[in-house]
């Protein structure tokens, strides 16, 4: 199913201040939120789409990215959509609509969540045009071999937490002028996790993760651009005491091909011919992606002229559409001729096949001009 537009979501125009995007997400926000909706599936997903709705528009660079390119421009840099975790977009935006960075799954205990991991790749033109799978060696938090995670010595167990009995929240009643009101927060002894540890383990203190290296298996989709990011769920840095893990961002930098030119997903090549070759026509070996081909050089070919080499470009990312390679022809004027060279020249302006005005009788001439400059 198709990805509604992130603007209508909001009901926004697409010129849109940041304030205005703030002020509209979260009046769905409040209008859709859980709490306010419990067991009303169709409300939360409309709080999530709200939420990845923001979480691009609100972000000067990935809206860019959306304007220009649409979703696939994205290519998986908001991950706020159906199947993320509630807990997510109150850690990211609770703060926006009074609700707090972290939310009780189900008014109970608290689940621990890993950060997020951010690296970089260097992709080549080759790579961006084929997809390509790469190892990444990141050094992140791991679950602590010793204690399995769990942050107690072997043998060890854990205690409920006498504050709030095991639930992970604490309640409280106080007195205001509209009468009793009930607020309901993390519990303070426990940090929301509901236990306490007996003994804790001596290689993690208790935390169940230590810094380790990971070597992470990544495959990179054809046709993704410089400035993109891709979301590898899971991947980031492990949670305290057996959480979730955090995910792993990568943000793409693509590298400059010594004679290729990127514009979208088409490819430009800066072909530069003799006179004698552009008058007489010639045959050429023309560099892409994967390799070279061999074009030909009519007669008569006019600077300016561009050829234009269908499927040689990049794929688009998330589509079937590749992108064309076109060869953009300048012809070399030579600087202070002299001797012999100077002469041939001198003698060929004599001639009728070199004179402008015959030139322009060419029912066509004028047509062949306008054509370099459309």
């Amino acid at each position: 199913m198709a990805k509604r537009d992130y603007y209508e979501i909001l009901g926004v125009a697409k010129n849109a201040s940041k304030d205005e995007l703030k002020k509209a997400y979260r009046k769905l926000a409040l209008q859709y939120h859980p709490d306010r909706n419990p067991g009303d599936k169709a409300a939360e997903d409309k709080f999530k789409e709200a939420a990845e709705a923001y979480d691009v528009l609100g972000d000067d660079n990935k809206r860019a990215k959306y304007d220009q390119y649409g979703h696939a421009g994205l290519g998986g840099q908001s991950g706020y959509g159906q199947g993320m975790d509630m807990d997510d977009i109150f850690s990211h935006f609770g703060d926006l609509f009074g609700f707090g960075g972290q939310r009780n799954r189900g008014g109970g205990q608290r689940v621990n969540r890993g950060s997020n991991l951010r690296v970089k790749v260097k992709l080549n033109l080759k790579d961006i045009a084929q997809g390509v799978e790469k190892k990444i060696k990141v050094k992140k938090f791991i679950s602590c071999d010793h204690c399995s995670g769990s942050g107690a010595e072997t043998g060890s167990g854990k205690d409920k937490c006498p504050t709030c009995h095991g639930s992970g929240q604490v309640t409280r009643v106080s007195q205001t002028f509209l009468g009793a009101m009930q607020t309901t927060s993390v519990c303070p002894s426990c940090s929301g996790e509901g236990y306490t540890i007996k003994n804790k383990c001596k290689h993690c203190l208790g935390e169940g993760i230590v810094q380790g290296d990971d070597i992470i298996t990544v495959n990179i989709p054809a046709g993704v651009a410089d400035g993109m990011q891709l979301q590898v769920n899971g991947k980031g840095n492990a949670a305290v005491r057996g959480g979730v893990n955090g995910d792993l961002i990568i943000h793409i930098e693509e590298e400059e091909h010594n004679d290729l030119i990127r514009q979208d997903n088409d490819l430009i090549y800066l072909l530069v011919i003799s006179i004698p070759d552009a008058i007489l026509g010639t045959q050429v070996e023309i560099p892409t992606v994967d390799g070279k081909v061999k074009v030909k050089i009519d007669p008569g070919t006019q600077p300016g002229k561009v050829l234009r080499l269908k499927g040689k470009g990049l794929p688009q990312v998330n589509s079937y559409a590749i992108g064309d390679l076109m060869v953009r022809i300048q012809v070399y004027i030579p600087e202070n001729l002299k001797g012999e060279d100077r002469k041939a020249i001198e003698k060929l302006k004599t001639s009728p096949a070199f004179n402008i005005s015959e030139g322009q009788k060419d029912k066509n001439f004028f047509s062949k001009m306008k054509d370099l400059f459309d």
